[in-house]
């Protein structure tokens, strides 16, 4: 066994072994079913700690023929597949993480120069006596392996984009990167040699204009994960079982942690804050702390425009449409504000509707990020607003009605921006963003249905909590009196079904000539 050829299932053992495991081998009955196909070469692009490694320490331990794993497979789903054993240790796998050939300070040639010298020293190694000393190009020894003794290949590549990641300007180093990718994986020889090929990072394949240059490459990203969905993240049943399991709060893992969708499975968890908050036996921003506050702040702080107004609406809990598609899935070659939002899509920062082409922050623990990286920026009046939001929480509840009025307007004229037309949907942006810090105690739902329409914002009190709810209705250009009055008309109330105690009617109105709000607080016990 080597380090990069057939280096065996230990690492996937590890794994296992762990007190906590998801079972996730059903990926392989897909590759199995590509394999040897004009389908066997894959792209899967996820963010940071989504489970990237394991599943190709998984594929290595189940392809790689320096070892038996039929011991270590055996109890899990692609057990019970019809093609379980067919493909089993059947292969020779290279298994390489790019990042193992990067050293600081490193001019980009000499890694490429690394991949090749250290891979085929232990291609020498495996089939002693059949290259010369001096053939040291990759992609013509192995086929030289495949023309000599018949070596098929599966071709494991973890973190492929770093070169992308790390040397963001070098279009040189690139390009020649992605040569070399294209001599392993495209062509006539790299057919007989590469019985599979996955790669996996964060971006999908690079573009050079509108074309891919690896268009013989099957993506999965986090636009469109496709048939893979299931195996993005932790899907609601996986997070159940767990949360059963370990004695765990579902609905706060759920808050914390859920919120990335697709077509074909709903609710997808980030996988790594779920298993850290079982270990710890707490809640918290597990995810971000792998990655500074800093590189989000770069991003958002772009100078493209209406890119800081969506921001703002993102935090305040809004959706935006985002044209993916222009998107180079490089680090450098941004061109507009759906550019910085696409990546931060595929940075797992933003989710994303693909029916709806909507992207929007998913959770609490990306909700906090923002706020961090909101709080590092140059963004005062949005920061204030932040800060402010716990004093216009408790103006509410004590029913200070001009308080209330007082401090939403202070966000509204600070932020202006974010209004881009004056409408109650506008204003129910404002009201979010004024009341930031409410989700500690609330699950903010807007529009929900009740009674004979939608109540404009519902504040629903955490189990942890003995706030009353509030029911906020909007208005403009009327007056604060008659959204009181549709509160109660339209019985918005009975949309709190489970709910004993005390709550707040919340009508606000907003006077476009005098940018003036009103407020009425009333009580209602159920």
């Amino acid at each position: 066994m080597g380090i990069y050829v057939n280096s065996g299932n230990e690492n996937f053992r590890i794994a296992v072994n762990s007190k906590i495991y998801v079972d996730k081998t059903g990926l392989i009955e897909y590759t199995n079913d590509v394999i040897g196909t004009e389908q066997r070469c894959i792209c899967v692009s996820r963010p940071r700690r989504f489970g990237k490694s394991i599943a190709a320490g998984m594929l290595a331990a189940y392809y790689g023929k320096s070892c038996n794993s039929k011991e270590l497979f055996q109890h899990y789903r692609i057990a019970g597949t019809e093609n379980y054993e067919k493909h089993m240790n059947k292969y020779d796998v290279i298994h390489m993480d790019i990042t193992d050939f990067m050293k600081s300070g490193d001019d980009p040639a000499d890694i490429l120069y690394r991949i090749n010298t250290k891979v085929i020293e232990e291609l020498k190694e495996t089939y002693p006596g059949i290259l010369k000393e001096d053939e040291n190009d990759l992609p013509y020894v192995l086929a030289r392996l495949n023309e000599a003794v018949k070596a098929e290949f599966v071709i494991i590549i973890d973190e492929w984009d770093a070169i992308f990641r790390e040397y963001k300007d070098d279009i040189t180093a690139q390009k020649e990167y992605v040569k070399l990718l294209r001599r392993l994986f495209k062509g006539e020889s790299a057919k007989k040699f590469a019985k599979l090929a996955y790669i996996t990072g964060i971006l999908p394949v690079k573009k050079y204009g509108t074309e891919s240059a690896l268009n013989n490459f099957y993506e999965f990203t986090m636009i469109n994960p496709a048939i893979l969905s299931q195996y993005v993240g932790f899907t609601e049943d996986e997070v159940r079982n767990l949360c059963d399991k370990y004695d765990m709060d579902y609905e706060e893992m759920k808050r914390w942690y859920d919120g990335y969708s697709f077509r074909k499975i709903r609710h997808v968890y980030n996988p790594n804050s779920v298993v850290q908050a079982v270990l710890m036996g707490d809640y918290d921003n597990y995810w971000s702390r792998t990655g500074a506050y800093e590189a989000l702040k770069d991003y958002i702080s772009m100078n493209f425009d209406g890119l800081k107004e969506s921001v703002i609406g993102l935090v305040s809990g809004q959706r935006y449409k985002v044209n993916t598609d222009s998107f180079a899935n490089d680090m450098t070659s941004f061109k507009s504000r759906d550019d910085v939002l696409t990546v931060l899509i595929h940075l797992g920062y933003l989710a994303y509707d693909r029916d709806k082409r909507e992207a929007y922050i998913p959770n609490e623990e990306i909700r906090s990020a923002f706020s961090n990286a909101i709080q590092k920026s140059d963004w005062s009046t949005v920061v204030r607003a932040i800060q402010s939001s716990e004093c216009l929480l408790e103006s509410t509840w004590r029913m200070d009605c001009e308080a209330v009025a007082k401090g939403i307007r202070d966000v509204h004229m600070s932020n202006t921006s974010i209004l881009a037309y004056n409408d109650e949907n506008a204003l129910s942006c404002v009201i979010a963003l004024a009341y930031y810090n409410a989700v500690n105690d609330y699950t903010l739902v807007r529009e929900m249905p009740a009674g004979k329409g939608f109540a404009d914002v519902v504040f629903l009190p955490r189990k942890c909590t003995d706030r009353p709810a509030m029911i906020v209705e909007l208005k403009y250009g009327k007056s604060a009196e008659e959204a009181i009055g549709q509160i109660k008309e339209r019985g918005y109330t009975e949309g709190l079904k489970g709910y004993e105690g005390k709550v707040l009617l919340v009508g606000v109105n907003y006077e476009r000539g005098t940018k003036e709000y009103e407020c009425v607080i009333e009580e209602w016990v159920r």
